[in-house]
């Protein structure tokens, strides 16, 4: 029989389910992901560290796991909460069920949970702050919970972040992409390394001298986890790139860094945008894409009338939310959400096209 496990969050909503995954307490911020596939990738996914994430998929760990599905090294969410859990799988690929997966890499959950009410909570109250127990009983877990940071002005890329460079790719390919790592994904390595592109790899707190050195063609700035507003490191890393004249690509939080980086602003979102179907306009050509998103924080709309350089080229179509922005003045731009997927639609895959074209325009290829 399975162990009671409880959910506690920061407003003290209680709930009681069942423990799966390890049997333990972990505590973070509670959001939700709408995607119906990929909860691999999601859980591999750099951008949830320090999250517990609710899936609104009712049958969770159905296909097991396998190697070729992770975004990173292993999981980094700080829990799970899910409706039916499935321990049993029927890929014939998958060599592990996901409880093994998740003991395996102490990952706390819980499953059993009406997730639609809870989902529908989460957008009414907002993201906040959580806690997942098989061990205490709800009023310890009252003051464990009271112990876990707020999101709002806390830094983490540097904790999820490659410790040393490293490349990826193929040594023999035409372009070199420089890609500051503030909790990059696997599959934008891939993405661009499937554009004939070599990458190396930076650590989130690297100054542009040291990245210089390697003589790039191009600057890569990847999605990560926190609030960019304290990341001072990585704004002037940014800002220093852009004096390079050399182009320069963000995704995520790479688009709110170059944000924050040419003067404008970021703010805490109510709940955010996590899921692959979220709809955007591209503003240049009119035309409307789904996405895949996982962002918790966004670029504020002011401001932008004293930053004419400045301009936005996708809106979400749900709350017209910035999703996208370019500079006039030099060859660099950025978006919201994520056009390698991983899990999600593959609309926006042009923006690396976009990125090389750049690139070959400065480049004189041999």
């Amino acid at each position: 029989m399975s162990k009671k496990a409880y959910l506690l969050l920061a407003d003290g909503y209680l709930i009681e389910g069942k423990a799966i995954g390890k049997h333990g307490t972990s505590g973070g911020e509670i959001c939700f992901n709408t995607g119906m596939t990929g909860y691999q990738e999601i859980y591999t996914d750099p951008s949830y560290y320090g999250q517990i994430i609710v899936n609104t998929t009712a049958h969770i760990g159905n296909y097991g796991t396998v190697n070729d599905e992770q975004e990173s090294d292993s999981p980094k969410i700080s829990g799970i909460v899910v409706n039916e859990f499935s321990e049993e799988f029927s890929r014939k690929t998958a060599k592990e069920s996901l409880q093994a997966y998740l003991e395996r890499h102490g990952v706390v959950g819980i499953s059993d949970i009406d997730t639609r009410m809870l989902v529908r909570y989460i957008r009414s109250k907002g993201a906040m702050n959580a806690l997942i127990s098989s061990q205490l009983t709800p009023e310890q877990m009252k003051e464990e919970l009271s112990k876990v940071p707020s999101m709002d002005g806390l830094e983490l890329s540097s904790i999820v972040s490659t410790k040393k460079p490293y490349f990826f790719g193929d040594p023999k390919s035409t372009f070199k992409i420089a890609a500051l790592d503030v909790g990059i994904k696997t599959n934008i390595l891939k993405s661009l390394a499937a554009r004939d592109c070599y990458i190396q790899v930076f650590p989130a707190k690297t100054a542009l001298a040291e990245m210089e050195k390697w003589e790039p063609h191009g600057y890569f700035i990847s999605n990560g986890p926190g609030d960019p507003s304290v990341m001072d490191y990585a704004i002037k890393t940014v800002s220093e790139a852009l004096k390079t004249e050399k182009p320069v690509f963000g995704i995520c939080l790479g688009h709110q860094l170059l944000a924050l980086a040419c003067g404008l602003t970021t703010y805490k979102m109510h709940h955010g945008h996590r899921g692959l179907n979220h709809p955007v306009k591209n503003l240049i050509s009119g035309l409307g894409e789904m996405t895949s998103q996982n962002h918790g924080f966004a670029v504020s709309e002011k401001g932008f009338e004293n930053n004419p350089d400045v301009e936005v080229t996708h809106l979400h179509l749900n709350d017209n939310t910035i999703m996208g922005i370019r500079l006039k003045n030099k060859k660099a731009f950025s978006v919201q959400y994520h056009p390698e997927a991983s899990p999600g639609p593959h609309d926006s895959r042009y923006l690396f096209d976009q990125f090389l074209e750049m690139i070959k325009e400065e480049v004189v290829v041999n």
